[in-house]
């Protein structure tokens, strides 16, 4: 009997994980398919740039696919039964039945954690929306991001960098670049000051409005655009279905990344809730890439036999843009705290360009190899 393995979501984590799945199982009595809502494989970590105007690589997902064996499914998951182990689309086939499914949703912006977000504000956690955001971002007088995390810092400073006329403002809850070196703050606050970004630490935002914010503590800040880079939330699916969860939504899972109510579901990526000593991983592409790729492997290693191995991974650093020329590379031990080690500048902005080209490779060749 042939086996069925369904993977939802073709970001970083699931391509990866159908593809290392689909070539490990290349001689078995398996066939996969992959259900994505659009037809392109979208560079999340590039969304920034498509919004200052930058012209992004188009990577149809059925080049990406091409000899892989890989049925490409082309609809939005609107239903998940863990119990039949189905799953319902809003287009054909309308439903899939699996033998094993590979959970891979992914994360969206965060749009209902204050008032007005939704109606006032824009976003670019995913292509809809950076889309959206791109012609208003060219005609606006003044941008104010909401949001002190990586999303807010690059969207801030490629924004200022493409329109040195632009006021660009940032407002976080909390300091600026959680996660990062006194050192890399301080390269951050600089890239701040050269590009003319004005930037409001320890100010959380009660109400977005149609001509800018309200803040906890009562001050307004008007803006023209109000760009919302606070948060992010994962579909509600997972927990609909009976999988278990945590308190964020994602579901739960063991150190082989599979379900921990229902083995025969391995979930990655945003949408996972694995663990690393005691520290939840960071929702990222440096995440969900390797985790892909050890559940394909262990979506083959469980319908051949094989024990099922531990997903290991370690973080190295964190790459972030600022502007064209700028950068910083955060280097970080293996739990994914922060070293006093920094690469600055062109080299950085260098480097980061190097390491996201490499993570397209990746997709079109995810194995032998783990990383």
């Amino acid at each position: 009997m042939t086996n069925h393995i369904v993977v939802l979501g073709a970001g970083y984590a699931g391509l990866g994980a159908a593809k290392r799945a689909a070539r490990r199982l290349r001689t078995a009595d398996a066939r996969v398919t992959l259900v994505n809502a659009a037809d392109r494989f979208v560079e999340r970590i590039r969304l920034h740039q498509l919004v200052a105007g930058r012209r992004l690589p188009d990577l149809p997902l059925a080049g990406l696919l091409d000899g892989t064996g890989i049925d490409l499914v082309v609809a939005r998951v609107v239903g998940l039964d863990p119990g039949a182990r189905t799953v319902r689309l809003d287009a054909p086939p309308y439903e899939l039945p699996y033998d094993v499914l590979v959970y891979a949703l992914g994360s969206a912006d965060d749009l209902d954690s204050v008032p007005g977000v939704r109606e006032h504000a824009y976003s670019l956690g995913t292509a809809d929306a950076a889309a959206r955001l791109r012609p208003r971002a060219a005609e606006t007088d003044s941008v104010l991001v909401v949001g002190g995390g990586l999303t807010g810092i690059e969207a801030a400073t490629e924004l200022a960098s493409a329109r040195p006329e632009l006021r660009v403002s940032l407002l976080s809850a909390d300091p600026v670049g959680p996660g990062l070196s006194v050192r890399g703050r301080r390269h951050i606050h600089r890239a701040f000051r050269r590009l003319g970004i004005t930037v409001r630490e320890n100010a959380p935002v009660a109400k977005v409005g149609p001509d800018g914010v309200l803040l906890a503590d009562g001050d307004e800040v008007r803006a023209e655009t109000v760009v919302w880079a606070a948060g992010v939330r994962v579909p509600g699916l997972a927990a609909a279905s009976g999988l278990t969860t945590d308190a964020r939504g994602r579901v739960v899972v063991d150190r082989a990344l599979r379900s921990v109510s229902h083995p025969e579901v391995f979930a990655i990526g945003d949408a996972a809730a694995a663990d690393r000593s005691g520290r939840p991983t960071r929702m990222a592409c440096q995440t969900g890439l390797p985790m892909g790729l050890y559940a394909g492997s262990g979506v083959a290693d469980l319908l051949t036999g094989r024990r099922v191995r531990r997903a290991m991974f370690r973080y190295v650093w964190q790459n972030i843009s600022l502007g064209h020329h700028d950068g910083l590379t955060q280097f970080t031990r293996p739990d994914d705290s922060p070293l006093d080690a920094v690469m600055t500048g062109r080299r950085s902005a260098t480097f980061k360009e190097a390491i996201t080209r490499g993570t397209v490779w990746v997709m079109r060749h995810p194995g032998p190899y783990l990383l």
